[in-house]
């Protein structure tokens, strides 16, 4: 914990930006943070969400010359803390246990971006929303909540907006969710669970 700085991150905000080489390692306290790459034409995908717990940063620590890949942002108001990653390379250094915990994050991580790959690249427009609405449900009495723009969506899932309003147009009709200013409230969990199965052959 030497060195480390408590930082409130507005909603919305970016933190870190695609090719930023300083090495970081951050940990999220409160909020929803996620991970995202752009293409040339300016769409968004995001390839992580972060939730209190989740660590930030941890290949910047032992690769050199590393270089950020993909940005990241505080989708609501969100703490992280800043730890120093001169101390915690010394820490990994020195102590076998502190290297566990940074190799087993990073094969979680590894896992998890194989799994996001076919998910992201095969799948539908509206199974992809489908996917990313449950990814980042917060549990409201007496239903899911997602707190989250069509424009927010659409960046989060690769496509534009007017695809988006579509979409969730077809689900509000099949009874699955239902829409407000600013967030989307899940009415039928089981259903969208369904719909987000892109590989669901035998």
């Amino acid at each position: 914990m030497a060195g480390a700085v408590r930082l409130k991150i507005p909603a919305s905000s970016v933190i870190h930006r695609e090719g930023e080489g300083a090495p970081v390692l951050e940990l999220v306290v409160s909020g929803l943070v996620r991970v995202f790459v752009t293409a040339p034409d300016g769409r968004t995908m995001t390839v992580r969400y972060c939730r209190p717990g989740a660590l930030l940063g941890v290949m910047s620590l032992f690769i050199p010359g590393f270089a950020l890949p993909a940005a990241v942002q505080a989708l609501v108001d969100a703490e992280v803390l800043a730890l120093s990653p001169g101390v915690a390379r010394r820490a990994a250094a020195q102590d076998i246990r502190v290297t566990q915990a940074f190799l087993r994050e990073q094969s979680e991580r590894a896992i998890s971006f194989l799994y996001e790959v076919p998910g992201s690249a095969f799948a539908t427009v509206r199974q992809r929303v489908a996917r990313h609405l449950l990814d980042i449900a917060s549990e409201g009495a007496p239903e899911l909540v997602v707190p989250v723009s069509q424009q927010q969506l659409a960046e989060a899932v690769g496509t534009v907006r007017e695809v988006i309003v579509r979409v969730l147009r077809e689900l509000r009709t099949a009874g699955v969710v239902h829409t407000e200013r600013n967030r989307i409230i899940i009415v039928d969990p089981a259903r969208l669970i369904a719909e987000q199965d892109w590989n669901s052959s035998p």
